[in-house]
């Protein structure tokens, strides 16, 4: 289950990579437009208020999050795993941000949205690149370690689904589908405040199905065991707790 209230907690750094990405959209009229993981939806909505005569669609695979974001107007709402989801219609923007992390083989994954692009349309999205970072190496280190190995068993996901490929692979496997392609990279420096900031930061999204299969009181004492080690990783500074966050953007028009 997804905490709406917990992932909002960083709600501007977690929302700027979006902005960042619809930014360097054509200037173009799509009439059809879904959103992948569209979470609360309230990125979502940006993009019917920019195109208001679309049809807007925002996906998500959890409940908790379609239902705040059931509050907002003029979207249609889905419920469904996006790594086998599949539009009624080609679609004229196909975009994802900080979603396509969590399916596996992204050699795959991409052609087959990208399949789903109406001639003329774009497939835009956005995906961490941080997964060597301390913050994701510490809690594979942790939950590696007998005790959390023998109550979490095998990770919920293989190596290559909480992962992302690097821009010019992402170009490579988009041009010979006929896109024109812009990608890059880019990594913020979050400083963020308050005691446990990079915790807090991963409780509402890499920590969360981890925590998920222990008991509460096993739970607990996990989350105290990776936050010590998390604040030797990432100290406190006089600005803050610096939390460098590597992102990977693709921008890709298919041809008429």
């Amino acid at each position: 289950m997804w905490n709406p209230d917990v992932y909002r907690q960083f709600q501007a750094e977690r929302d700027r990579p979006f902005f960042d990405l619809t930014a360097q959209l054509p200037d173009f009229q799509p009439a059809f437009v879904t959103d992948l993981g569209c979470g609360t939806a309230h990125q979502t909505a940006t993009l019917a208020e920019r195109w208001p005569e679309a049809q807007v669609t925002g996906v998500d695979s959890s409940a908790e999050m379609l239902a705040q974001a059931a509050k907002l107007r003029n979207l249609r709402l889905v419920q469904a795993d996006f790594s086998r989801w599949l539009p009624d219609t080609p679609q004229d923007l196909l975009l994802s941000n900080a979603a396509l992390q969590w399916v596996p083989g992204h050699p795959a994954l991409v052609p087959r949205l990208a399949a789903q692009v109406a001639p003329g349309g774009v497939f835009a999205f956005q995906v961490p690149g941080n997964f060597t970072a301390p913050s994701h190496l510490l809690l594979a280190e942790l939950r590696s370690e007998p005790r959390w190995s023998k109550l979490l068993g095998a990770p919920e996901r293989g190596p290559q689904s909480l992962s992302s490929l690097d821009p010019l692979e992402y170009a490579d496997l988009l041009t010979p589908l006929g896109f024109r392609v812009d990608a890059w990279e880019t990594t913020y420096l979050h400083l963020l405040h308050g005691p446990d900031a990079v915790l807090n930061w991963v409780r509402g999204t890499a920590l969360r199905p981890v925590l998920a299969r222990l008991s509460p009181g096993d739970a607990a004492e996990f989350e105290a065991e990776y936050g010590l080690r998390l604040r030797v990783a990432y100290p406190q500074g006089p600005s803050g707790t610096a939390f460098p966050f590597r992102r990977v953007f693709v921008v890709a028009r298919r041809t008429a």
